[in-house]
């Protein structure tokens, strides 16, 4: 820092920055693997949108997430990080949630097309929003609050929102952890898939700008769905689940439960449903998988209603 010189390290015959990106990873990733203190179990993630290595940390038991030149997931981390000092109740959703999606299969560390921890944090902070009133401000109110030293532009898109946390006015909302857990599944188990989209930045369902089975926008890239990775048997799954789920918490008897010493509450919902019920857990999954169809026949006989009307004005 004291001298007149600078060093560069520039990759050399590679056409492409994300091939330069992808060798920088899959270096890093081998030096991990076979020189990083306590690094286990890493997996080189290259062909993905954006190209990232995953490691666990053994010493603190920390799960990594590590990628090149992606200023905008820091932000996506910062955004995150403000959300869980808002309110106690925010990072303990967030956790359940999680858990119970590990326990019944609905994430993986394995990338596919299942939900991605990131994008079930993503529709955990939605629902929050949608509170009435609201738990967590929407992201355009944070923008709002943003002063000169919060205003941040990365490749063309504003990633600006409020730092200081003593400018963003407390919930009034004081629903418990218990309720919020319930009404999440409850929200979710009939969120209509079909034709809405979550964002952050709104608050609000919008209109799907296509059809991919899950749309989620991304708070700061707009153009992209965080969630584009997920297929239809997934969701499925992950709402047949939240209506079982939604459907436990209703219905238990907690002191019954507690003289039969059977689980309750949140350990009820840890338990996977197979085990502990699998004939009421088949019925619900019929149910989901009758809706589908349902709603496949209708679209058909919209597409039939349509065709013929062309066809008698021709």
């Amino acid at each position: 820092k004291k001298g007149p010189f600078e060093m560069e390290y520039q990759m050399k015959r590679l056409p492409s920055e994300r091939l330069a990106t992808q060798k920088i990873l899959s270096v890093i990733g081998d030096c991990l693997d076979n020189f990083g203190p306590g690094c286990v179990s890493v997996q080189k993630i290259l062909n993905a949108r954006c190209p990232l290595v995953k490691f666990s940390h053994q010493p603190t038991g920390f799960q990594c997430d590590l990628s090149v030149s992606n200023s905008i997931a820091i932000k996506s981390s910062e955004l995150l990080y403000i959300y869980g000092c808002l309110d106690s109740r925010v990072r303990a959703l967030v956790f359940s949630v999680r858990c119970w999606a590990r326990v019944h299969g609905l994430t993986n560390s394995v990338p596919g097309t299942w939900i991605t921890n990131f994008s079930l944090t993503m529709m955990i902070m939605f629902f929050l929003q949608k509170r009435s009133p609201p738990i967590i401000p929407t992201l355009d109110q944070l923008k709002a609050l943003a002063d000169e030293k919060d205003k941040h532009v990365i490749g063309g898109y504003d990633c600006s929102f409020v730092s200081d946390l003593s400018k963003i006015k407390p919930t009034e909302n004081t629903e418990t952890l218990d309720v919020l857990l319930g009404e999440f599944f409850e929200y979710f188990g009939n969120f209509d898939f079909r034709k809405n989209s979550i964002n952050l930045r709104k608050g609000k369902e919008v209109n799907k700008p296509e059809s991919s089975p899950l749309y989620i926008w991304n708070p700061f890239e707009q153009d992209l769905n965080i969630s584009k990775n997920v297929n239809q048997p997934q969701l499925e799954k992950f709402v047949a689940m939240a209506r079982e789920s939604a459907w436990i918490l209703q219905k238990e008897d907690k002191t019954q439960r507690m003289i039969n010493k059977e689980a309750w509450g949140l350990a009820a919902l840890l338990i996977p449903f197979g085990k502990s019920n699998p004939s009421k857990m088949k019925n619900r999954m019929k149910g989901m998988g009758s809706e589908t169809i349902r709603s496949l026949l209708d679209s058909l006989k919209l597409n039939n209603a349509n065709s013929l009307q062309k066809a008698v004005g021709k």
